[in-house]
């Protein structure tokens, strides 16, 4: 059991699994394991299809390591993996939570033979603005600090990942905040944008910003009002995989149609 993570006894290494033709990347959030989007994935996986989910550089070991990773670093780990499920797969869709949103948003904007794009909390903008210029400014002399107490929430027991943040990881973060917010008109495929109402992570009013920047035709936004940041582990966690499923299901008939026409 590693000790530097909340809930070390869950699974949270990376994971593929195979199935129907149809492949499903979801990546996971900052500071988080695969734990965070398995839920997802098994339910994915048990209505035929193939997914995947890897364990990002810097996560599920030390918060120092953490903090010497780069955001090109986690990018690359997310193409490996999109590159193993086109292997094996005749269509791929890319989802993730937080920062996994961030990063599934990115693949999609070089991606454009992606089927579609499942956006949950993507971290787009900070709940608390001012954390952009606090990491730059402490990161050379407080590289690491604690996350603080919040309110305990249902998906507490679900999820695996580090009580501290990384300074320098923080700064990470926030430039690949910028590179994906710059391209979001490169966005063409189908996307589904799902946000809380409750989540203090995240300002919500960016699942808003995304919807309106996106230049795909094709786009869904939901509200949950009740929600907090990790959604995929919240009390919401039925209706957001239901989701999920109708929007893959969908896209896929229309795949379909297109190629028996």
């Amino acid at each position: 059991m590693n000790s530097n993570l909340q809930n070390p006894h869950l699974e949270g290494e990376s994971f593929f699994w195979k199935a129907g033709p149809t492949g499903v990347l979801l990546i996971h959030g900052f500071t988080a394991t695969t734990s965070e989007v398995r839920p997802l994935a098994e339910f994915l996986y048990e209505h035929g299809y193939t997914v995947a989910g890897p364990l990002l550089p810097g996560h599920g070991s030390s918060v120092q390591e953490l903090g010497r990773c780069r955001w090109r670093d986690w990018s690359d780990a997310v193409e490996a993996t999109y590159r193993d499920l086109v292997a094996v797969c005749e269509r791929v869709f890319v989802g993730g939570e937080s920062m996994g949103g961030l990063l599934a948003l990115y693949l999609a904007e070089h991606h454009p033979e992606l089927c579609g794009v499942m956006s949950y909390a993507a971290a787009l903008d900070y709940a608390a603005p001012e954390s952009r210029w606090l990491s730059r400014l402490l990161a050379p002399f407080v590289p690491v600090i604690d996350k603080g107490h919040e309110p305990p929430d249902v998906g507490d027991r679900l999820w695996q990942g580090y009580n501290q943040r990384s300074l320098p990881a923080v700064n990470q973060l926030t430039a690949l905040q910028q590179e994906v917010r710059h391209h979001l008109n490169q966005i063409t495929i189908p996307i589904l944008i799902v946000q809380g109402k409750r989540d203090a992570s995240v300002s919500p009013s960016a699942a808003q910003w995304l919807y309106e920047r996106v230049a795909a035709v094709d786009k869904e936004l939901h509200w949950f009002d009740d929600a907090p940041h990790v959604i995929l582990l919240s009390a919401a966690r039925r209706a957001v995989e239901s989701l999920t499923l109708h929007f893959i299901r969908r896209i896929e008939a229309q795949h379909r149609s297109a190629a028996s026409a």
